[in-house]
């Protein structure tokens, strides 16, 4: 005997949706905004690349050094280790492309497509690294914590790679989460990683302050195209 009952249909598959876009003119002006901070940023660190060059930022670079690590307290010396950990290997291998099979899992593919980019900037890392050879600090002149380190000490790939994966995370997990508050939570957690890998480098006496500002310039610059990307990639970003 024929079964008349419906057909189930099958299940649904999780998507996440976009808001919706901003007034025209205000996107303008978001882009333009933009265009002017990325150059800005870029021309920094233009000028921090060829004062590292010239050998003019040494004693500036030593002075500031020793004041950040003046200050000596065990939980400070927890967060500056914490901060650092995600981007040593074998973590700094795993963490990025497992974010990108996330996103590719969750069928949000041009975010997983320009995560990929993102994660490009431990590339440009060593690529500039490669021109500059600068040398690492040294214990006789700072303090220096054991590390996993190798290669040129400008710029900063911790700092680069977490402006480049984390930044970008944190943008479209502003762009694509609701509620707010899981939205807000997660995005100042992200730009918290971002904020406290500079002084970490620092402080634990792997890079100079120039390699890290130098980073976070490029870094920036390097956000902003990323994320203008996305923007023509994603009709509703």
């Amino acid at each position: 005997m024929a079964d008349d009952s419906p057909a189930l249909d099958a299940a649904p598959q999780p998507r996440v949706e976009l808001p919706h876009r901003a007034p025209l003119a205000v996107q303008g002006q978001r882009a333009r905004t933009g265009t002017w901070v990325a150059a800005g940023a870029l021309a920094a660190f233009v000028g921090l690349f060829t004062a590292v060059k010239a050998r003019h930022a040494d004693e500036v670079d030593l002075a500031i050094t020793l004041r950040i690590q003046a200050r000596r307290h065990q939980n400070l010396a927890a967060l500056m280790e914490a901060a650092s950990w995600p981007g040593f290997p074998p973590q700094s291998r795993v963490i990025p492309p497992a974010i990108i099979v996330v996103l590719w899992a969750l069928r949000l593919r041009r975010e997983a497509a320009c995560q990929g980019l993102a994660w490009g900037t431990a590339l440009l890392s060593e690529l500039i690294k490669g021109l500059v050879r600068r040398p690492r600090p040294l214990p006789e002149q700072v303090r220096v914590v054991i590390a996993p380190l190798g290669g040129s000490s400008f710029p900063s790939g911790h700092v680069l790679t977490y402006v480049g994966n984390y930044g970008f995370l944190a943008y479209l997990a502003n762009t694509l989460l609701e509620p707010p508050s899981v939205r807000r939570t997660i995005v100042f957690g992200l730009l918290g990683l971002v904020a406290a890998v500079g002084p970490s480098r620092i402080y634990q006496g792997h890079h100079w302050p120039t390699d890290v500002a130098a980073s976070y310039m490029l870094g920036l610059s390097y956000l902003i195209a990323l994320t203008a990307v996305y923007r023509r990639l994603h009709p509703r970003a």
